[in-house]
């Protein structure tokens, strides 16, 4: 009598080989999740350090154009100017300053208003954000009537690992200096 249920050739995986493919493809599944999770990791890092120096260059921009307008520095120190535009075209004659207040920001500070520029500057023990300077490139101290020129030196620290990662540095002369 024939047993029907009875097949000489089994085929098909034993348990041991089932589990062997399944941890294969385990290992490969999380090779792969680790390879994108650091690529997107890496992109925020980078997203994030693009909207800085963004954000840095237009600070920069701001004080640059807001300075060269300026006619005299009233007064200054290593981390803050304060500089007197004339009136010009109708606009009525202003003071404005810009300080490294706290720790890390710089505010824009004009008829008592205040408004945050810029965040995660980073000042650096030895060196100045701000640095004045004669016709002749000879530094001095504010309020000397002879500052002409300005060195801006802007660090900024996005990471917060006090190293800058974004650096900007301009020179402004003052366009009414003397008026």
């Amino acid at each position: 009598m024939l047993n029907i249920f009875y097949v000489k050739n089994k085929k098909g995986f034993s348990l041991i080989e089932l589990m062997v493919v399944v941890v294969i493809l385990s290992l490969i599944i999380l090779g792969l999740v680790t390879f994108f999770t650091g690529g997107v990791r890496s992109w925020i890092t980078g997203q994030n350090q693009l909207s800085a120096q963004r954000n840095a260059r237009q600070a920069m921009d701001w004080m640059v154009r807001e300075i060269r307008e300026g006619k005299n520095v009233t007064s200054g120190s290593d981390t803050t100017i304060t500089v007197s535009i004339p009136s010009l075209g109708g606009n009525p004659a202003y003071d404005v300053t810009f300080a490294l207040s706290g720790t890390t920001t710089i505010q824009r500070i004009k008829n008592s208003t205040s408004n945050p520029l810029i965040d995660n500057v980073l000042k650096v023990s030895g060196e100045s954000i701000f640095k004045y300077y004669n016709s002749s490139g000879i530094g001095v101290n504010p309020p000397d009537s002879t500052v002409s020129k300005i060195h801006i030196n802007l660090k900024v620290d996005v990471d917060k690992d006090s190293n800058p990662d974004i650096t900007l540095n301009s020179d402004i002369n003052l366009r009414n200096y003397g008026l």
